[in-house]
């Protein structure tokens, strides 16, 4: 492999908690006023840190650490910190769960979270977790395509490109939850009010199994094209199961470039793929390993090169139900295997290439002697 098709454009938006000295919810107001890298999600006391657009997972590691700490540092002042663990802490009622106050322009942003407390509630908008952004360089895109010697125009050319890898990747999304799963206990306040006390639970990452970020239904959506994908989430929008194109709770996203509205990405096409379904790591200080960042971009290069599907809606149901299996702390031995020969193959696909090698080969150490959550639960980590 060229070094051209190792680079591409990388992104990290990382949410976590506020806590006090004794690690509850901060119930402080948002203190970094409207730095468009240190924002908030759905409430008030969890901070999102957004990287700008990077060259390599080390520089986008790099800036994550800058903002982390600048993060800190602020938090210092007022005897607050990052919670480094994607379940919530302990927590008296929904009371300490803020929602997060947007005014002017972006009001919008309040009562878009105002409606989403009313059909989820708010416990589940507490889990915190990485998101992984990854584009392309147009220069291996345009050189793909005209090794392909096809008539289709190039944009379409990208925009197929990205929604066969949308499909790849969310049949394959089992893997990485198998792999990054690190969050196996919870406190009892996320069950309801009144509770308390550590849980040590059935799953490896509670965020993503069914107890986590769904929808209340499977979206099944029509990948012939990305026309055909944005009209199924728009017949969402209609009919009134989904407020808008940001409450499409699957694992991978396709994003435009500039505003995340479903308009831009038919208008515009796709910018870049998001992978959501990262924990946070709570024995990395960033919250987020480099070799599973650079597994992440491995796997995204070993399943574009696969042969293009369009998946039935039974597929993505299925899909589905893989991805909340691989969420439990013993998931299905199937699921484990399929891994191990996809990583297998991996290591044949990338021989080239010493890194990677090392990091395919950490990845089949999780899965052979001891995953994330194994880790943590034999330590009493929470």
């Amino acid at each position: 492999m060229k070094i051209l098709q190792y680079s591409g454009g990388f992104g990290l938006e990382r949410e976590t908690l506020r806590v006090d000295a004794e690690n509850h919810l901060a119930q402080t107001p948002h203190p970094f006023g409207d730095d468009s890298n240190i924002t908030r999600d759905f409430c008030e006391n969890q901070i999102e840190l957004i990287t700008p657009v990077c060259h390599s997972i080390d520089e986008v590691i790099f800036s994550l650490k800058n903002l982390h700490e600048r993060a800190e540092k602020i938090l210092a002042e007022q005897n607050e910190h990052i919670l480094l663990y994607s379940n919530p802490p302990y927590f008296h009622s929904e009371q300490d769960i803020p929602i997060a106050k947007f005014s002017g322009d972006q009001s919008s942003k309040q009562f878009y979270r105002e409606a989403l407390e009313k059909r989820y509630g708010k416990r589940l908008m507490l889990f915190s977790g990485v998101h992984f952004n990854f584009s392309f360089p147009e220069e291996l895109l345009r050189q793909w395509h005209q090794e392909e010697k096809s008539s289709e125009n190039f944009n379409d050319f990208r925009n197929r490109i990205y929604l066969n890898l949308y499909q790849q990747l969310f049949v394959h999304s089992y893997m990485l939850v198998l792999l990054t799963a690190a969050s196996p206990v919870y406190d009892k306040s996320l069950d309801g009010d009144g509770l308390s006390g550590a849980v040590k639970s059935k799953y490896a990452s509670l965020r993503n199994s069914e107890r986590g970020y769904w929808n209340q239904f499977i979206p099944v959506l029509d990948y012939t094209d990305l026309h055909t994908f944005g009209e199924g989430i728009q017949e969402y929008i209609r009919k009134g199961l989904l407020f808008s194109v940001s409450e499409l709770y699957l694992p991978i996203r396709l994003k435009p470039r500039g505003e995340n509205s479903l308009e831009a990405l038919i208008r515009n096409g796709v910018d870049h793929i998001e992978l959501r379904m990262f924990d946070l790591n709570p024995f990395c200080p960033l919250g987020v390993n480099r070799n599973d960042l650079f597994f992440a971009h491995l796997l995204i290069l070993y399943l574009v090169r696969q042969k293009e599907i369009n998946l039935t809606p039974e597929q993505q149901e299925q899909a589905v139900k893989n991805h909340q299996n691989a969420a439990l702390y013993h998931p299905d031995q199937i699921l484990i295997e399929n891994t191990l020969r996809i990583l297998s193959e991996m290591q044949v696909c990338f021989s080239d290439n010493p890194e990677a090698q090392n990091v395919i080969e950490y990845q089949k150490e999780k899965l052979t002697h001891e995953r994330y959550c194994e880790q943590i639960r034999s330590e009493d980590f929470y």
